[in-house]
Formats: C-alpha cells, structure tokens, sequence
C-alpha cells in the first residue's frame, strides 16, 4: 500500500490541546551509588501479572482459570486502572457495525456482573442499528457512530471495582495492592520476576512468566526489550488528561439543548472556548444526574515524565474549576452542579508500544485479513473496514523470552493504537495473555513458543469469538 491520506490515517480526531510553556528543565545533580544488598522473596508463582488495569485483571483471571497459581501486583488501592480510577466509565464499542458482539469471554462477564443501576446503554436488540431516530437518541450518549449504534455503555466505577475484585479473588488470584514493580529480574535474557516497593520495602517475586500490564510497557522496557515511541499528533491517542465527575446536573436538559437547540449550543461552545481556552463537552453517565468529562486532552506530554504528569494534574485540577464555574453560569442543566470526583489516576493514553513478533498495522485495515494466531477480534474504527484480527505474536516480545505484553503497549503502529488502547481491547489481549501465560508455564516453554491451537481452543472455551476453528489438542 502507498502513503495513506490524511483521511485514511485520522479516525480519532478530537479537540486536542497543545501544551503551553516549555517543559520543565531540571540541572543536573551528579549521581549516588546505591549498596548492592540482598531483596526477600515475596512469593513464588507461575505467572505474574504487573499491573490490576483492565488488560491486567483480565490477564490474571484468565490465568487462574487456566490453573496456573498467579500473583497480581497493583499499586493502587483498587483495581481497574483508568476504567475505574481513571474514571474512563465510557466503555467503547464491543460490537461490529453489524452489531455483532466481537469482544466477549471476560468483557462480557465484567459489564454482566455490573447490577441493574450500575450501567447505561443500547439494549442488545438495538446494537447494530441504523435506523436514524434511534442514532441520533444514542449518538447523544456515546453509543452510535457514523449513524450505527453500537454497544458502548457507561458504568459505574465503584461497582465495576467490585466486580472485578470478586472475581479476581473467585479466581483464586493473590492479589498484592499498595505496591509498585521498580525492577525486573532478568537471566541470560530471560524475564524471571520482578522487585517491587511498598510499605514493607523492597521484595521480588519469582514466576515462569511475566505478563506486562503497566500499560506503558515498564517491565519489558526496563528488562530490554525494543519499543516504538512515535506518535500520531492530530489523533488524540497520545494525549494526558486527569477527568472528573459533575453531579446535582440535569442530563436530559442538557441533552434537550444540544439536540433541540445547535445554535444555541454551538454558541455556547464558542464562548467556552473563549472564556476558559480548553473547553470541553461532558458525555452522559451511567445516571442522569451525573456528567463526565473526559478531558480537556492535553498533547505535548510525555505520560513518562514525572514533572509533565505533575503538570497536566495542575492544569487538569484548573481547567476543572474554570469549567464547574462555565457551567453553572451558562450551561442549562448546569445551574446546581457540584463536584462529585476527580479522577485519582492520570489518563495517560501513549508511552511505549512493543516491537514485537507481529504488529497490528493501518496498512493491513482494508484487507481484514484473519491472522492464523489470531487471539481476539477488534471492532474496526469506521464501517469502511471489516473487523480486524489481533495476533498473538502482538503479545510477544521480538527477543525478550519470559514475558508477554497486553494493554495498551502491545506491538502495533500509531494509528492502531488509536483503538487498541481502549478497555475492551485491553480486556481482549489481557484475557489472551493471561491463558497464553498459563500454557506456557504449564507446558515448561516460553511464551513465544506456546502452542497457538491450544491457545485458540483455550480462549474459546472461555468465551472469546475467533475466526479460527477451535480444535481440541492433547497435552
């Protein structure tokens, strides 16, 4: 294929906000030299899992279910990463344009367990839609696009940190919260563990596989292995941002305005933008007296640089002051609105993405071709491309032996990041590299040389839709 269009490259335009002023210089303060000294050994296991996100969740429940003993290190006091904490309550699609549910097996089961009160969207017989009252309803509330409407709902983030703390301890997972991976624990190029920190020091934990779900690929960066940093700057999968929840508003009196009166609305975002710079529209919640921001989207950030997430936390903490202020001013709906919570973990969209056996790649869109170690199927980004296949060899470091990579890290080029950073997508590659490592380690092989059929036929028993055929293999 020749060089794409700007057209053919840009699906996830949004308003995005350059940074302003220089980034942060710190001088230069010389070096100490730390004592080597012996670490504790926390715990020994068969497969680790850094990071409880929603790629990290999934990976190590799928794990457990596959019989392997798993360790799920957290540093947070809850799990969910930005689908909780990081109140991304916006689950994007997990059907086709046809309304063909395509992500499936444990993403089903997370949005399932969330009670009747805890999550808002089409009903299934909808999904798939395009009659156009019907879009035009759910295309207010995030959940149609290009006049289809799809299975996007939104949750509630304390309800969902429930579901996926009893199923996490269901599966039988040790769970260790409060504590962050500083170090992996690396022979003849073989990822055997990590140390991590907490209140109780500095300890290691020892495993036959290692799956990475730090979501900026801490582990396998740190350990060795290549990465790919580059960016897309007109799509918004590289961009910082901290949200918040309003409460005490009127969602459908907001909703009444945009729909009823565009140029009353489009009048007031142009005096937003006027009045408060980065200005940003909220999206519906899972109840209708709750407004969330997801923004405003800050470009110009590195999500691995302390001094830019410190920044963007101020800037975030500012712009939501400014817009509670717009809003009870201006906005109808607004008038009582109150601060209900900021988010307590940063939106970082982009860090590292894994050089890896395989990449998912813009130019292999328009084929849709299925990968013969396929683990999953994404929704495309447009009903101009059929459903795109998510390989196994994604997951796989090019030279690092003894970890796997899910989330939004895996191997793939900018603008398949672009979707492959969402949470169904994180919960598709945790799940597949949860069993992968489970295989691995109880078959005694790497991961890069885990049998795929016996993958496939794992990950469908487990519910996940492939366009492989499942064949049972023996041991």
């Amino acid at each position: 294929m020749g060089t794409l269009s700007a057209e053919d490259r840009h699906f996830f335009r949004s308003e995005v906000n350059a940074r302003q002023g220089e980034r942060k210089q710190r001088k230069p303060h010389g070096h100490i030299n730390e004592a080597a000294r012996e670490i504790p050994v926390h715990e020994r296991c068969d497969v680790l899992v850094l990071g409880g996100g929603p790629s990290g969740v999934a990976a190590a429940i799928a794990a457990a279910r596959s019989g392997a003993h798993v360790v799920l290190l957290e540093r947070y006091n809850h799990l969910g990463g930005l689908s909780t904490g990081g109140l991304v309550i916006w689950i994007d699609r997990m059907t086709d344009w046809q309304g063909e549910p395509v992500i499936q097996g444990l993403a089903a089961e997370f949005m399932g367990r969330l009670g009747t009160g805890a999550i808002a969207g089409p009903p299934r017989e909808e999904w798939g839609s395009r009659d156009p009252d019907a879009a035009a309803h759910w295309g207010l509330r995030t959940a149609a696009f290009h006049g289809v409407v799809t299975n996007s709902p939104t949750i509630d983030p304390e309800m969902l940190k429930g579901v996926y703390h009893q199923m996490v301890r269901e599966a039988g997972v040790d769970l260790i919260l409060h504590a962050w991976m500083v170090a992996p624990v690396v022979e003849a190029g073989r990822v055997q563990g990590a140390v991590f920190e907490s209140k109780q020091g500095r300890r290691a934990i020892l495993a036959q596989v290692v799956v990475d779900t730090t979501g900026e690929g801490d582990l396998y960066a740190a350990a060795g292995a290549a990465f790919d940093s580059d960016i897309d700057a007109h799509e918004i999968h590289h961009c910082v941002n901290t949200s918040w929840l309003f409460a005490g508003v009127d969602v459908q009196r907001w909703l009444d305005f945009r729909a009823h009166e565009p140029e009353a609305f489009s009048a007031f975002m142009a005096r937003g933008r006027a009045h408060v710079g980065s200005f940003e529209k909220p999206i519906v919640s899972w109840r209708d007296d709750v407004a969330t921001f997801l923004g405003p989207r800050k470009s110009g950030f590195s999500a691995l640089d302390v001094d830019d997430l410190t920044q963007v936390e101020w800037e975030s903490r500012r712009s939501m002051a400014e817009h509670l202020a717009f809003y009870r001013a201006h906005a109808p709906g607004f008038e009582k609105a109150w601060l209900m919570l900021m988010a307590p973990q940063i939106g970082t969209r982009h860090g590292r993405r894994l050089v890896g056996v395989k990449r998912v790649l813009r130019s292999a869109w328009d084929a849709g071709a299925i990968e013969p170690d396929e683990i999953g199927i994404s929704p495309s980004p447009s009903p101009r491309f059929p459903n795109i296949s998510v390989p196994y060899g994604a997951l796989v470091p090019q030279k690092l032996d003894g970890v796997l990579a899910a989330g939004k890290h895996i191997a793939c080029d900018a603008n398949s990041h672009g979707f492959l950073r969402e949470i169904p997508q994180c919960w598709l590659t945790g799940q597949a590299a949860g069993a992968a490592a489970a295989l691995a380690a109880d078959s005694g092989v790497l991961p890069r040389d885990v049998n795929v059929r016996r993958l496939q036929a794992l990950l469908s028993a487990q519910g996940v839709p492939l366009r492989q055929p499942s064949v049972a293999v023996t041991a």
